[in-house]
């Protein structure tokens, strides 16, 4: 798949832009201020719905417009559909984002926001393994909704200090919808596994062992009924703190390289080289269960690199269909499109 054009009307900087990227990669440079994780924010909300920065729509369009908009040309084989997104202020002064996204479509980001998997809280990588499982099964993200709702409903009856028997149909249906969300996660963790046993080698230099495992409430259970098992033997605390302690909403990954813990011992390089490598993993998956390779949008993603091991990261990139990469400053890489991002503009180099 490949972003044919796309244009920007009232989006972050750009008041207006038309924009017609390359296939393969596109190298973005431009000073700090400029534009250029715009542009990538913009190309994964024409193509998701969701800017991967912030949960503010608000935010998005031009201060002191009320809608931005944005269109494009999505390509395949198979032929080629126009996407239409608008970010809108409805008259309850709330935020929407309002048209329909590609049922084929598929981008992959990779960001300073994703240090987080490796240095931040448990709900960053909870964050990732459900965006990575979501992109593979078209069922994930409507179940860990439900899920959430179900979350909700029960913590409220333990905090009126509802009785087992109220709780009970409660922690069936948690357990039903949550064992379906670890079932998923777990198939999702193997399949990155494979793949980051070899990506990360790769971009790396050195035949380093990394491991990413599931870390689940209720070990290796695979029924329901272990789940209600663990939420009944967690109730008195669970009353007495008012929410809900076990389930998938507080499962965990562990990450290993070279057998420790890379989240507490890694140093930062080799930390944003792995958050990159688990990205760069995403995409056979991804291509296989879409049937079309996602869009990569990588953001400063060399920063803090030696130089071989850009040059091995640009290598293995070269392989996606179509790569967004942004950059301070110039880089040598082979075959790319160049444009430099000024002021909300955009140009060939």
């Amino acid at each position: 798949m490949q972003i044919g054009c796309v244009q920007l009307l009232e989006f972050r900087n750009y008041r207006t832009l038309s924009y017609r990227p390359e296939p393969r990669v596109n190298l973005v440079t431009g000073r700090n201020g400029q534009g250029k994780t715009n542009l990538l924010e913009a190309l994964a909300v024409l193509l998701t719905g969701r800017s991967f920065r912030t949960s503010r729509l608000a935010e998005l369009p031009v201060w002191g417009t009320d809608a931005a908009a944005l269109s494009g040309e999505l390509q395949r084989a198979e032929g080629t559909r126009s996407v239409r997104r608008t970010v809108q202020r409805q008259a309850s002064g709330s935020w929407h984002v309002l048209g329909e996204g590609c049922p084929w479509a598929r981008v992959i980001v990779f960001g300073w926001q994703d240090l987080a998997i490796l240095n931040g809280a448990p709900v960053a990588r909870r964050m990732f393994i459900d965006g990575f499982a979501a992109r593979l099964y078209a069922g994930h993200m409507p179940a860990l909704l439900r899920y959430r709702r179900l979350i909700g409903q029960r913590n409220r009856l333990l905090q009126a200090r509802a009785t087992s028997e109220r709780l009970a149909p409660w922690d069936e249906q948690l357990a039903a919808v949550g064992m379906e969300l670890i079932d998923r996660r777990r198939r999702a963790v193997a399949i990155l596994q494979t793949e980051l046993a070899r990506v990360y080698p790769a971009v790396s230099g050195e035949q380093t062992k990394v491991q990413v495992a599931y870390r689940c409430g209720v070990g290796e259970s695979t029924e329901p009924s272990a789940l209600v098992a663990a939420l009944e033997q967690a109730r008195p605390v669970e009353l007495r703190r008012g929410q809900t302690l076990v389930g998938p909403h507080r499962d965990d990954l562990a990450i290993d390289l070279a057998g420790v813990d890379a989240r507490a011992f890694g140093s930062r390089g080799q930390q944003r080289l792995l958050a990159l490598a688990l990205r760069i993993a995403e995409v056979l998956p991804v291509s296989e269960a879409a049937g079309t390779p996602p869009v990569l949008l990588l953001d400063d993603a060399l920063s803090e690199l030696d130089a071989g091991v850009r040059d091995n990261v640009l290598r293995e990139i070269q392989s996606a269909e179509q790569v967004f990469l942004t950059s301070p400053e110039p880089l040598a890489v082979r075959g790319a499109s160049r444009w430099v991002v000024d002021g909300g503009g955009i140009a060939a180099a």
